[in-house]
């Protein structure tokens, strides 16, 4: 009975292990399914894909790009169609490559190539068989009439409509910038784009590309057994239509830029205009310059390579990228900040003897009458009053401790009135400039330094570098008597608010009172100073000559200004590399671009000052024109 009993217990036990035993595989199994499903479903896209391609076609509908109108309402830019060749690889049947390459205009070896592009997924990321692909963009109305008519023949591949930049001027390619077609990087910083899509690569087009943008919408076709096309899902009732992007009114003058460009030709360098009043740019050439349609369709490529590797760097915005020396259009701001420390006043008089006499040498000042006020010394660009009151800031300690911290005190000064950061321009690549501060000349002197080490920073040499829109934000803050509203080139956005950063007043550490004897400095520099030539029988015109020392060739000519004296209504930089004197290049330019925008036109008395600006030729080593005079600053 015992022997039965365990043979039982034995066989009872098998079949329970062999229960545990099933009951485990069918979890495995299950297992096995669920994750199976998980990964078609949710890890991969691709099954998803197949599925939804099988019954539907997702068509993408491109919204308009947002037009952009100048200050006028001139449209400057705006959008035409455009078609692009997709394909869904999945669907793609045998079918004559030579016939579709001849409608295309492109070889055999150049379809392969654009296929394995596609597939290959490190150029394209997130690549699948069953989702539309980019094959060519930018068709032809001629390629599309024709392709549209044989669309048959080609299974995989159909037309999608989107629309394609065009410009009403060959003007302002810095300002406005560029359409590109999108990266590896924007797809992964932001989800609205997929491989084929296009953003703002520059300029206006880039800093508000959101804006401009719109949304994408979508049209869901569907499919019968066959993948023919048998009209809109459910009645077009989950289509989601396209909104177009806003518009943008911009705060440039178009004919004034054009007017610019017309002058800067076979120049380098920039030209910035802005309304003191508002902080809106009314111009910003920089130069040499290039159409912006050579940036658009299929040969966008090549040209954007051509540009790259001209030596001239006409891709460069000079405006807000270039780095300058500013020269004695830097002397307003030693002024201003000698006056509101006390370092000297109105009368105060300090002698010239044709230069400043320190250790290292004497920067050299051509002929004017000694001793001289502050007044006289912004007519005649005289170099030794603004480095003697620099010495006097710097090297008296009844004033400050050490040299470091009355430095440190000069570079406060500088960076209120928009010097050494960003001013925060509404337009991508804005440079900072440098201006030095203690600790730099710490470092290089060891701690031994004083004002005659570092004397060529009161003239604007040295380690200073300034960009033209720093320049020019500096005549405008002085034709507002000591604030500037920050610049910026847009002034509407439809249906939306400015920003208040474009609104708000920035102002400096001078009192009012400072500005407006540097402001009559700047009228007597016209009048009959280093600025002659700039001025206007029927318009007060103030002003400052500057000629940058240049290590690597030619000096540069710079000039500043504004006018009216009263109620100011442009400030202007004018800045032409490798231009000798300022009153060469920088005041008939500056000149002319203020007569332009204030009366309209250039009257009959300057025709010649325009075509001689226009027509002269300025390089590294050639200068067309001849001297004008010699009595600028040097």
């Amino acid at each position: 009975m015992k022997g039965k009993k365990v043979e039982n217990n034995s066989k009872h036990t098998l079949l329970e292990n062999r229960r545990f035993v099933i009951y485990g595989a069918v979890i495995v199994v299950v297992l096995i399914f669920l994750i199976r499903l998980f990964f078609l479903q949710i890890v991969n896209s691709n099954y998803k894909a197949w599925a939804d391609s099988n019954a539907f076609l997702k068509k993408t509908l491109y919204p308009a790009r947002g037009v952009i109108y100048d200050r006028t309402g001139k449209l400057l830019v705006y959008n035409q169609p455009a078609y692009d060749i997709m394909l869904i690889m999945h669907e793609v049947q045998p079918f004559d490559t030579l016939d579709f390459c001849n409608i295309l205009g492109i070889t055999r070896e150049q379809f392969v190539k654009r296929i394995e592009d596609i597939k290959n997924r490190r150029l394209n990321p997130g690549y699948s068989a069953y989702v539309p692909q980019l094959f060519m963009n930018h068709l032809s109305i001629r390629e599309y009439g024709i392709l549209q008519e044989k669309m048959y023949k080609f299974s995989g591949f159909y037309i999608q409509s989107r629309t394609i930049r065009e410009y009403s001027f060959p003007n302002a390619a810095h300002l406005l910038g560029n359409v590109g077609e999108v990266n590896r990087g924007d797809i992964e910083k932001d989800n609205y784009y997929v491989q084929g899509d296009y953003s703002g690569r520059s300029g206006v087009e880039s800093s508000y590309e959101k804006e401009l943008r719109g949304s994408k919408g979508v049209e869901i076709l569907l499919r019968d057994a066959h993948g023919r096309i048998k009209g809109h899902y459910d009645d077009g009732k989950h289509d989601v239509a396209p909104v177009s992007g806003k518009n943008l009114k911009l705060s440039i003058n178009i004919d004034l830029q054009s007017f610019g460009e017309k002058l800067m030709r076979n120049k380098r360098g920039s030209i910035v205009m802005i309304e003191p009043e508002t902080g809106e740019v009314l111009c910003m050439v920089s130069s040499p310059t290039y159409d912006p349609s050579l940036l658009v369709g299929r040969q966008r490529g090549k040209n954007h390579r051509e540009l790259e590797r001209n030596p001239d760097k006409p891709l460069l915005n000079r405006a807000i990228m270039g780095y300058y020396p500013p020269g004695s259009t830097f002397k307003p701001t030693q002024a201003l900040t000698f006056l509101q420390e006390g370092v000297i006043t109105r009368e105060t008089l300090y002698t010239c003897n044709h230069g400043y006499p320190f250790r290292g040498g004497k920067p050299a000042c051509h002929a004017h009458a000694s001793p001289l006020n502050v007044i006289y010394a912004l007519t005649t660009s005289c170099n030794s009053f603004f480095c003697w009151g620099l010495h006097y800031m710097l090297d008296v300690r009844s004033r400050f401790p050490s040299v470091q911290v009355a430095f440190e005190k000069w570079k406060n000064y500088l960076v209120s009135m928009g010097y050494g950061y960003k001013l925060g321009i509404d337009l991508p690549g804005e440079k900072r400039g440098f201006i030095p501060n203690s600790k730099y000349y710490d470092k290089y002197y060891r701690g031994r330094w004083n004002s005659s080490t570092v004397i060529s920073v009161a003239i604007g040499q040295g380690e200073i570098l300034a960009t033209p829109l720093q320049i020019c934000n500096l005549a405008a803050t002085i034709a507002n008597r000591g604030y500037f509203i920050t610049p910026h080139v847009v002034t509407e956005i439809q249906n939306m608010p400015l920003d208040t950063l474009y609104t708000n007043k920035h102002y400096t550490m001078v009192r009012r009172s400072e500005y407006e004897i540097v402001a009559e400095g700047m009228r007597h520099a016209v009048l009959g100073g280093t600025c002659r030539e700039a001025a206007m029988p029927d318009i007060e015109v103030c002003g400052k000559t500057g000629t940058a020392e240049n290590s690597h060739g030619k000096d540069h000519s710079a000039f500043i200004g504004f006018a009216p004296y009263n109620n100011p209504k442009v400030a202007i930089c004018v800045y032409v590399e490798n231009g000798g004197f300022g009153a060469k290049f920088g005041v008939p330019i500056g000149k002319l671009m203020m007569e332009k925008y204030l009366k309209g036109e250039i009257p009959e008395s300057d025709k010649y000052l325009e075509e001689e600006m226009s027509n002269a030729v300025v390089s590294p080593n050639v200068l067309s024109l001849p001297e004008r005079r010699s009595d600028d600053d040097i």
